[in-house]
């Protein structure tokens, strides 16, 4: 039996990144995987197909809405060809869960191939796909097992018209009309990237708004941005019924009046977020304890009830992204090592990788209210920048958050055009407690929409913001 310092269950991006941090500080690592590529959900069937598809999309909106007013003359019709997009977002897939192969080898960290269980709490077993076992030790054993799409108890997935995102990355029609369950991150992305192919789009929410755990002003904009698009919304609305008959999904719902109300399309995609995935684990083996939510349980140092296993990413309580996995995957990695590494969870930015761009970190303006936090708040548009008449981007803004006395940033919150990659200035910045002013007198290069960012920064300091 081969012995590990310590053995990963799960090679998703919390589990692929601790994997390669504990074999840079010199521990004999093993990563073990079910499935037959590395990456986990995020580069198999999320994050990355996702945006790929987002990409693709936006592609084909942009030659039949924008082009001619760009001078650029397409001689004939624009047609989607569905099967070659996704021929692309799998291409897309297979370079980058290759690259993770090629990290693991790079670092020298064995991979095993199959469903791992504990025998007990420094023992796995790895039932392979030919039905054999294999079993390893470990010294340290990290949980890294990820999520699955959730479901409503009604529903019955078929997995050709009732799906779930996974199902949405490979259709092989555009759908008529897709009826989405939950406007949340992912029910948006998909939403979006079907609309822009030309499919009818319904959103059904139970909240009042979509994007409910995000500030309420970005809601807000990003309804109306999708309805322009012709998104079509449901709000306060309890989903209680789900079938299928033929081709046609019907989706039943009542109101906030308690009235019923009918939907009908070809497609039903059910995106009412995710679970954590321990399934065939056997974590009771092991004496692993999981919370009221079917999570495992953790302390502050990601460790479980039992010494010397650790878990992280998705199969714990917080936030469910990619990044957030990482950041845990390298924090138990470094604790195994002796150092004192930390994580400030309020500064894990969100992002949704729809068009106009979503993202946000810190403090809501809802969570200052309710905490009492005396704050200032300062605004400004995205139209009202150059770099944003010259592509064409209007939509949205930037709004920052920041202490009424000491002028520390407590939160930012963006709309607009590459607003996944400027929420990282904000993450920056407040990493290192920095005022509203300190932002305000930076130079930002123009013309950008990075700009924007300096514009509400001096609208927070002094309401003086220069361009409006």
């Amino acid at each position: 039996m081969n012995q590990y310092d310590v053995a990963v269950i799960g090679s998703g991006p919390g589990g692929y990144v601790a994997a390669i941090r504990c074999a840079q500080l010199g521990m004999k690592t093993a990563i073990i995987e079910k499935y037959a590529t590395l990456g986990g959900t995020c580069l198999n069937v999320g994050c990355i197909p996702s945006k790929a598809l987002l990409d693709s999309s936006h592609h084909y909106e942009d030659a039949v809405k924008h082009f001619a007013e760009h001078g650029i003359e397409v001689p004939g019709e624009v047609k989607v060809n569905l099967e070659k997009m996704i021929a692309r977002k799998q291409g897309v897939v297979d370079q980058t869960t290759k690259g993770i192969q090629f990290l693991m080898d790079k670092n020298k960290i064995d991979v095993y191939e199959g469903l791992g269980s504990f025998k007990d709490a420094t023992t796995i077993n790895i039932k392979k796909n030919d039905g054999s076992t294999e079993r390893i030790g470990a010294k340290h054993i990290i949980i890294a097992t990820g999520s699955k799409p959730a479901t409503l108890p009604f529903i019955s997935l078929d997995k050709e018209r009732i799906i779930t995102s996974t199902e949405a990355l490979e259709l092989k029609e555009i759908p008529k009309h897709m009826i989405v369950i939950g406007g949340g991150v992912i029910g948006l992305e998909l939403g979006q990237v079907y609309r822009r192919l030309g499919a009818e789009v319904t959103v059904v929410e139970y909240m009042d708004r979509i994007l409910p755990t995000m500030d309420a002003a970005l809601s807000k904009e990003m309804m109306k941005v999708l309805k322009k698009q012709k998104v079509k919304f449901a709000l306060s609305h309890k989903v209680k019924s789900v079938q299928r008959r033929g081709k046609t999904v019907t989706v039943k719902a009542d109101d906030k009046k308690g009235e019923e109300v009918v939907f009908k399309g070809d497609y039903c995609l059910v995106s009412v977020g995710r679970r954590p995935y321990t399934d065939g684990l056997d974590l009771e083996a092991a004496g692993v304890k999981v919370d009221e939510r079917g999570r495992v349980a953790v302390d502050a140092h990601l460790k479980t009830n039992v010494d010397n296993i650790y878990a992280i990413g998705d199969v714990v309580k917080g936030a469910m992204l990619a990044h957030k996995a990482e950041e845990e995957g390298t924090l138990v990695a470094e604790q195994l090592a002796g150092q004192q590494p930390h994580i400030d969870y309020n500064l894990i930015p969100n992002v949704v990788y729809t068009w106009p761009e979503v993202a946000a970190v810190g403090k809501t303006e809802e969570e200052l209210k309710e905490a009492g936090v005396p704050y200032k708040s300062g605004q400004f548009p995205m139209r009202a920048l150059g770099r944003s008449r010259a592509s064409m981007d209007l939509d949205g803004f930037v709004k920052i958050l920041a202490h009424k006395d000491t002028d520390e940033v407590l939160g930012v919150h963006m709309i607009g055009a590459r607003c996944a990659d400027l929420i990282t200035e904000a993450v920056t910045a407040m990493e290192f407690r920095a005022s509203a002013e300190d932002i305000a007198r930076m130079s930002h290069a123009h013309p950008t929409y990075a700009e924007a960012v300096k514009e509400a920064a001096l609208a927070a300091t002094e309401d003086r913001a220069l361009h409006i």
